[in-house]
């Protein structure tokens, strides 16, 4: 993956991939991650496809701007920029987590930017479970000095996961974490932590008017079987409102699905095809 960058509107510099050519897939990541999240995915995307993996601000080689930026509004706006950035008028957005999020809101703020929306195990109803472990970790670096040291323990910490590829763990680890002399340091900004928790204190936002924004639009939503984000309930009400949405629940997966399990590779070929 070769890294590009681009200034945003406040002059931020950020971080983008872009290879293929054909139907620009535009691949969000999630919170504390960047664009190595779909390096599972890219490889198995069929021919015909542009894939577009941006770092958000504050996130991966992009620049880090503070807290006060990393929201999902200014996120749907450098991903907007790099659009234009890049010459195209519209483009497919498959979100996994936080992209989810930024997904629905492009929907419901530039429903013309968009081909397609697919979901990676999030939706408009997000359990408190779920947030309040991401709570735990986010802005904090593993205790572990080596990505070796915390591919041991990933297993363990991540519970709901099973029958993981070999050296996936491993992958995750060094995706996720610089090794240092002093142990592993986040590749993301700390102040990700308050925003992060700023954005969920208080009442608990509705969500449902992002979601139903993409009518219209071809949808789709994997889901892991054992997700604590989001919930079984809340797939089958995004299903009842689009019955039409492409739907998949990844068995042996939690938060977040790797999208290349099989369910899930079948789910994503199948939007694709709609797009086409």
């Amino acid at each position: 993956m070769t890294q590009r960058f681009f200034i945003a509107e406040d002059g931020a510099r950020l971080a983008f991939a872009d290879e293929g050519a054909g139907l620009a897939l535009l691949a969000l990541p999630g919170l504390t991650r960047n664009g190595a999240d779909f390096d599972y995915l890219a490889p198995q995307l069929p021919a015909g496809v542009r894939l577009i993996r941006p770092d958000y601000r504050g996130r991966g080689a992009s620049q880090r701007t503070g807290a006060k930026t990393y929201t999902v509004p200014q996120e749907a706006r450098d991903v907007l920029a790099l659009l234009d950035h890049l010459g195209l008028q519209r483009a497919a957005v498959i979100g996994t987590s936080r992209g989810g999020l930024i997904g629905m809101f492009l929907a419901a703020t530039a429903k013309p930017r968009l081909l397609g929306l697919c979901l990676n195990d999030v939706g408009p109803a997000l359990e408190r479970g779920g947030l309040e472990r991401i709570f735990e970790y986010v802005g904090r670096a593993p205790a572990a000095r080596t990505h070796d040291e915390l591919a041991r323990k990933l297993p363990a910490l991540m519970p709901g996961f099973a029958n993981v590829p070999d050296g996936r763990w491993l992958d995750e680890a060094r995706h996720q974490y610089v090794e240092t002399p002093r142990g592993l340091a986040l590749r993301y900004d700390p102040a990700l932590r308050e925003a992060f928790l700023a954005a969920f204190a208080g009442p608990e936002p509705d969500l449902w008017p992002l979601f139903d924004a993409c009518a219209g639009l071809p949808l789709a939503l994997i889901r892991g079987a054992n997700s604590d984000l989001l919930s079984a309930a809340n797939a089958a009400e995004m299903r009842r409102r689009r019955p039409d949405m492409i739907f998949a629940e990844v068995p042996d997966r939690a938060h977040i699905p790797f999208l290349d399990e099989p369910a899930a590779l079948a789910a994503i070929h199948d939007w694709l095809r709609k797009l086409a």
